[in-house]
């Protein structure tokens, strides 16, 4: 799938969400004058003609429910300004902890690893609805950094491996191509839409202990009409249902689209139609399908994989289950839906959990388990084993942005199992995670070693800096390709620290990048990932917005990184000279600018980075292209080169997988 096509997308269908908003509220706005004329010339004596109210009170009331319906929808997304895991808290989902001795848990978390690891994006929380039977799942948060990914116990009890994968890497594509932020505005647009209803049953409910009356008319002929608030109350809550009309209408015209890109984006990333097929096929096929039973999903139905209800033709928020099948295999009968329900009619314990026909929970059809297949097995990869150096086709490489494939699974499965038990057992505890991290940024050499543990200290006290010191032997001991992946294994455990401690963090790697008066290449990849990175997760609603800056207005800022990462990239001047003009003659052609990187380029590339990550979806891919064309110039890409593109990248919100094609 097309990443920046995607994001311009999304930015296409947010206007459109805008549009609908508005009609919505036009419309509930003339419904409430109507109601209010209604209501008010109840109380008129018989035969009086003038009407109770003034074309004047009709313009102040139009622009009161505008203001309310406004204030809601903002206190709405107020209430969501910390990401996806206040959306999955909402609906009791429950978080998994990293330490968990459930094996289900444990294989779901595996696979979520495994995918982020493969997408280039941080690791999400993760949570699960263990009340709910149903196969079905969400992501929610503003960017990939705030994200959470939820799913159901049904779909553990249910899923094998591969089909949780399918239903993961369909989540995913929310998660990259900035469906999630669309999501949750959609969220704070229906709110808004429906509050009427509720204040229409806060009305109903005065009237009740009222009794019903109210005193309308002029000051000298007032008298009470005993059925205007009943009226009153009664038509807000018509209104309202107009609000939830519009609101379904709205959520499905925008999500449809959406869900049929995530089904294609899963299939591309899995290089297989059996794992989310398989998924879609059960949901037709056993009783449980993907309703649920205990959540309220009026606000999430557009999140969800599958229908969380039963909704017509005209709210389906998800293509028909069966169109959705046959768009990933053709020649899909409806008579399998039969055959698969009556192969899950009878489950029982696999002799081996890790079977790959099983369910997360271990379960496989009893007409199976006569027989024992082994799950499927990763090839190992060793620290020998990794390469220093890779080629790869630069054509190609900007097409990877946010479209993880196959290859990208299987390398990043094998590096997460190649961790050492110890660091990735770290990453997953909070304050563990934090002294790994620091591990990771420590310089190789002992004195400038020393004086970074020294500042360790300082910032975190001792005992901290003394775990950090007991890590660090491990943490040498790694691959350059193992080094941001642990990192994003560490990200749910940090996230999970004080926020003042996460941005001593932040000061603090930078601090350790400078200790020793240089700043290494590996050591600001590390800090300026996560300060990236941990910057959206604490301001998540003030995160990533899609840009609208043109390359040629920032041509001096990728110059510089253009500069720096052909001079990163080569071993003599005329080389790296030679790939910076293929960059800027492939991004800005016609453009002369003087090759002339700076010595002192830390803060410079840190603004610099800032000022790209404005550039709007287009400009954004010619970024991506230039740099890996000037990385591309000796046909060999070394780690470094592929960690720094991989890190500009994930500055300017544009995820690159971990296998760069081409890749050997």
């Amino acid at each position: 799938m097309d990443f920046f096509a995607n994001q311009e997308r999304a930015r296409r269908h947010s206007r459109q969400m805008v549009v609908f908003f508005v009609l919505a509220v036009l419309a509930i706005i003339a419904a409430v004058d109507l109601l209010l004329i209604v209501v008010l010339n109840l109380g008129q004596q018989s035969g009086q003609t003038e009407l109770a109210v003034s074309p004047g009170v009709l313009v102040a009331v139009s622009l009161a429910v505008a203001g309310v319906i406004g204030l809601a929808s903002m206190f709405r997304l107020a209430s969501l300004r910390e990401g996806g895991g206040v959306i999955a808290r909402e609906v009791n989902a429950t978080l998994v902890p990293p330490d968990t001795p459930n094996p289900a848990w444990r294989r779901l978390r595996n696979v979520i690893e495994e995918v982020a690891i493969a997408s280039g994006v941080p690791v999400p929380e993760i949570y699960v609805l263990e009340k709910e039977s149903g196969i079905n799942a969400f992501a929610a948060g503003y960017s990939p950094a705030d994200a959470a990914v939820c799913v159901t116990q049904g779909s553990l009890d249910n899923l094998t491996r591969d089909e949780l994968q399918g239903v993961i890497a369909h989540e995913f594509s929310h998660v990259i191509h900035g469906d999630m932020r669309l999501n949750i505005r959609l969220m704070g647009v229906v709110f808004g839409i429906v509050v009427l209803s509720v204040i229409g049953r806060q009305i109903l409910q005065a009237a009740w202990w009222s009794g019903g009356s109210v005193r309308i008319g002029s000051s000298r002929n007032r008298r009470g009409n005993s059925g205007g608030l009943w009226a009153l109350g009664l038509g807000l809550m018509a209104i309202g249902a107009i609000g939830v009309f519009f609101a379904r209408l709205i959520k499905a015209s925008v999500a449809r689209q959406r869900e049929s890109l995530a089904d294609a984006s899963a299939v591309q990333f899995t290089r297989q139609t059996e794992g989310i097929a398989g998924a879609l096929k059960k949901i037709g096929a056993l009783e449980v399908g993907s309703s649920f039973a205990e959540t309220q999903t009026e606000e999430v139905s557009h999140m969800l994989f599958g229908e969380g209800g039963r909704w017509s033709s005209w709210f389906a928020t998800h293509p028909p289950l069966e169109v959705r099948i046959r768009a990933l295999q053709p020649g899909f009968d409806a008579k399998e839906f039969g055959q698969l329900a009556r192969r899950w009619s009878r489950l029982q314990k696999a002799k081996d959990p890790e079977d790959p026909r099983a369910t997360l929970t271990g379960m496989i059809p009893t007409l199976l388990a006569a027989t024992v297949m082994a799950g499927a097995v990763l090839p190992e990869i060793s620290k020998a084993s990794l390469p220093d150096a890779v080629r790869i086709d630069p054509a190609t490489v900007a097409s990877q942005v946010g479209a993880g494939e196959r290859k990208d699974h299987q390398v990043a499965a094998s590096v997460h199992n190649s961790l050492p038990e110890e660091l990735r057992v770290a990453s997953r505890v909070p304050v563990e995670a934090l002294s790994l991290v620091l591990a990771l940024a420590l310089a190789a050499e002992p004195e400038a070693g020393a004086q970074q543990i020294q500042l360790i200290a300082k910032a975190f006290g001792d005992q901290q800096a003394d775990q950090v010191t007991a890590l660090t032997l491990s943490v040498r001991g790694l691959h350059a390709m193992q080094r941001l992946p642990l990192a994003a294994l560490a990200f749910p455990a940090l996230r999970r620290l004080p926020r003042a401690q996460i941005e001593r963090l932040v000061e603090t790697l930078q601090a350790l990048a400078h200790a020793d008066g240089r700043v290494e290449l590996d050591e600001y990849c590390l800090a300026t990932l996560v300060r990236v990175q941990i910057l959206d997760a604490l301001n998540p609603a003030h995160g990533f917005v899609v840009g609208s800056l043109r390359l040629v207005d920032c041509r001096n800022e990728f110059a510089l990184i253009a500069g720096l990462v052909a001079r990163f990239g080569h071993d003599d001047s005329a080389s790296a000279k030679h790939a910076f003009l293929l960059a800027i003659e492939d991004a800005l052609p016609g453009t002369t600018i003087e090759y002339a990187p700076p010595q002192a380029w830390q803060e410079q590339l840190d603004v610099a980075l800032a000022r790209l990550d404005r550039l709007n979806s287009a400009s954004k891919e010619l970024v991506v292209r230039g740099l890996t064309r000037a990385i591309c110039e000796d046909n060999r890409v070394r780690v470094a080169e592929a960690e720094l593109l991989r890190v500009v990248c994930a500055a300017l919100h544009c995820p690159l997988p971990i296998h760069l094609q081409g890749g050997t």
